[in-house]
Order: structure tokens, then C-alpha cells, then sequence
């Protein structure tokens, strides 16, 4: 059976995610499935990062709508990104992006086909009136060249790449989940490179060093522990053992995190 996918930051007690849910089962028999309603409002880089750690899981065919749209109605655009064998709907606003780079080899679709949308679509709603339905019919198996057209240029979002540094590495965070656990933008590759688990280890942050181990998961450190770990995520993420890492180091989006080795060399 084929997968519509929903995330917005609507809030999942509000109407709206049933809204745009009922127009794509009117169109499209698809399994539909919540991703989040919860992403902070207005928060496009949460709802980014939370599409491109889920879609390597669905399978081909699936369709994603990702509405996080403060700029819904002005002259942004609505697209349609073909990645590999999955779709990607949503605002021009780079939450796509991303998801759709993890993919790989996408093209991207500028919705232009009115036929596909709701008639007389509300400026408010693109969720519902756009981008719902356009995923049905994708789902139905219409060609997003049949809905769009072909565009280069695109609003990007890049959460950047961490670095290896004199010691250790430095990164930035990119992510804050429910449990104040700080995900930084060092990949796995990156980390089990240049760390080793259990070994003594220092983050430094905002001119103070605190003491670390990366760990394989986060009841091996001791209760209140910070720690590193590599998460589901395959990044490298700071968490405290039944405590938050976000509180411990009042840490925020963006955030400059340095790893560096037990006794290495201080920070320039």
C-alpha cells in the first residue's frame, strides 16, 4: 500500500492535520501517517532536520508533505521534489532540502498545474488546499512533471558539516529533542574516526570544559552523566543520563561544541 506522510507544526491537537489528511484520503486510498504536528511553531530547521532523519525508512513511493510555512500565501513558492523514489511537498522555504540531499539524485517541481489543487485555494491553508492534495495524486501515481515544472533554483537549507580540529572536533547544534538531548551536525563517520568509546573525553563550550565519554547508548552513563552518543540520527548528539543536555550547558540551536581529547590542546 502506498505512504502519505504528514509533518507541520499545526500541533497535533489542533484541526488542521485532520484537514489536510481528509482531502489526500479523498483523492488517494494511501496509508497515511503522521510524522509530527508538534515541530515548534514557525521552526522550518526542526521540521527539516525531522523529515531527513525519518525518510531513509519509508519505502519507494512514499510521499512526505512537510508544512512548516510562515510564509504562506506571499510569493514563495510550492513544490513537489522527486528524490530517488520517494516525493517530497511542501513551501520553498528550504525544509525539503535536507531530506531530499539524504535521498539523493532529485529534481525539483514548481506546482503550477491548478487541476491538481483544491478549487479556489485559501492564502492561509496551503496545507490542506495545495499540498494535500497534490500529494494524493502523486500517491495515485500522476508524474510530478505533470503537476510542476522543472526549476534549478531553490531556497537551500544546510545544516553545515562538523570539522576535525587540533584534539578533537567541533561541531554545531542542530537539533534539540523532547529530552534536551543536543544533536550536533558531526556525523557518525566523522566521530568514531577520530573518538573512541570510553575513552576520556572534554567538551568545551562557551569557555568552559566539561567532562565526557561517548558512550554506545545512554544508560551506560552514570545517572546525571553528560555523555556523547551516536543517535538513531547517525550524528553525534550530547544527552545527560536521565537529565537534560540543553539545560546542563543552556545550550540553543547553532551552538559552537568543541570534542576534544583528555588533556589535548587548549582551545585557541
Amino acid at each position: 500500500m502506498a505512504i502519505i506522510t504528514f509533518l507541520s507544526d499545526f500541533g497535533a491537537g489542533s484541526g488542521y492535520p485532520a484537514a489536510m489528511k481528509a482531502v489526500a484520503a479523498s483523492i488517494s486510498d494511501a496509508r497515511l501517517v503522521d510524522i509530527s504536528h508538534d515541530v515548534g511553531k514557525h521552526e522550518v530547521r526542526d521540521g527539516a532536520f525531522l523529515l531527513l532523519m525519518v525518510v531513509p525508512y519509508f519505502p519507494d513511493g512514499t510521499v512526505h508533505v512537510a508544512v512548516v510555512d510562515p510564509g504562506v500565501g506571499t510569493r514563495r513558492r510550492p513544490l513537489i521534489i522527486k528524490a530517488r523514489n520517494q516525493y517530497l511537498v511542501g513551501p520553498d522555504n528550504g525544509i525539503l532540502i535536507p531530506a531530499a540531499r539524504r535521498l539523493g539524485d532529485f529534481q525539483v517541481f514548481e506546482i503550477t498545474n491548478r487541476k491538481y489543487l483544491l478549487p479556489e485555494p485559501s492564502q492561509t491553508f496551503h496545507g490542506r488546499d495545495l499540498f494535500a492534495p497534490v500529494a494524493g495524486y502523486l500517491s495515485n501515481g500522476v508524474p510530478p512533471s505533470e503537476i510542476g515544472e522543472r526549476r534549478e533554483e531553490y531556497a537551500s537549507l544546510d545544516f553545515g558539516a562538523g570539522e576535525v580540529i587540533e584534539g578533537g572536533l567541533v561541531g554545531r547544534v542542530i537539533f534539540v529533542d523532547h529530552f534536551g538531548n543536543l544533536v550536533t551536525n558531526i556525523p557518525r563517520s566523522l566521530a568514531l574516526e577520530h573518538l573512541k568509546f570510553e575513552e576520556p573525553l572534554v567538551v568545551r563550550f562557551r569557555g568552559r570544559d566539561y567532562p565526557t565519554r561517548l558512550l554506545q547508548t545512554y544508560g551506560l552513563g552514570e545517572r546525571g552523566e553528560l555523555l556523547m552518543t551516536i543517535g538513531s540520527h547517525d550524528f553525534l548528539e550530547l544527552a545527560v543520563n536521565q537529565g537534560s543536555a540543553k539545560a546542563l550547558l543552556s545550550a540553543e540551536l547553532d551552538s559552537l561544541v568543541r570534542v576534544v581529547h583528555a588533556g589535548g590542546e587548549e582551545e585557541a
